[in-house]
């Protein structure tokens, strides 16, 4: 059985848990290495009951968020709110116009923002921080901000439904570099933590 599968394996049943024993810096630049503990709460003992080591590394990492200590879930995704940062074009949001209820927009806006990211991303991080929300949607237009293309398009909804005209500008994105390999990140959801990179690959300690 391949190594994530025998892994994912060990983590899958009720009574299994994990342990997120150490990370370190890898030789290799932007690659991180994670080493995992699983474990099968055995009732007999009252306690855990050791099954493997593995180590996970991270090639190509561009963001994490990690806690060591025991955790219920893991997980490789290839779609996750937190990739939109990497693998959606980036959008500028202009709009134009006055708003009838700016704060009912501003309601609006933040409601758009955790429909798309749930508690992943902070809002701020993507508007126009040149003056306070509600001063810039009064402005009578301006730049919303720059954000991801699904973020955007949200955000282009809302603004048009409170009355204002919306224009999107899209950066240039590629998939892909120029020898045909993906560019898209991958991300490894370990409960809240998370590392997000080009690929990962995961070895047993103490096998060969």
């Amino acid at each position: 059985m391949p190594k994530r599968e025998k892994l994912l394996a060990e983590l899958s049943a009720e009574e299994d848990y994990g342990i997120f024993l150490a990370i370190q810096m890898d030789a290799v630049p932007e690659t991180l290495q994670l080493i995992i503990a699983t474990a099968r709460y055995d009732a007999a003992a009252g306690g855990l009951r050791e099954r493997g080591q593995y180590v996970i590394r991270a090639l190509g990492v561009v963001e994490h968020q990690v806690s060591v200590g025991m955790f219920a879930r893991l997980q490789f995704v290839d779609e996750h709110p937190l990739l939109y940062q990497y693998n959606t074009p980036t959008v500028a949001v202009f709009f134009r116009g006055q708003p009838t209820n700016v704060y009912e927009l501003v309601l609006d806006l933040e409601q758009a923002h955790v429909s798309t990211f749930g508690l992943w991303r902070d809002l701020p991080e993507y508007l126009n921080l040149s003056k306070p929300l509600v001063t810039l949607l009064n402005s009578g237009g301006d730049l919303l901000g720059q954000m991801p293309k699904p973020l955007a398009e949200r955000m282009a909804k809302v603004l048009e439904h409170h009355g204002l005209e919306v224009k999107l500008g899209e950066a240039e994105f590629e998939a892909a570099d120029e020898h045909g390999r993906s560019q898209l990140r991958k991300a490894l959801m370990i409960d809240d933590s998370y590392v997000m990179a080009l690929d990962f690959s995961v070895e047993e300690l103490g096998r060969a």
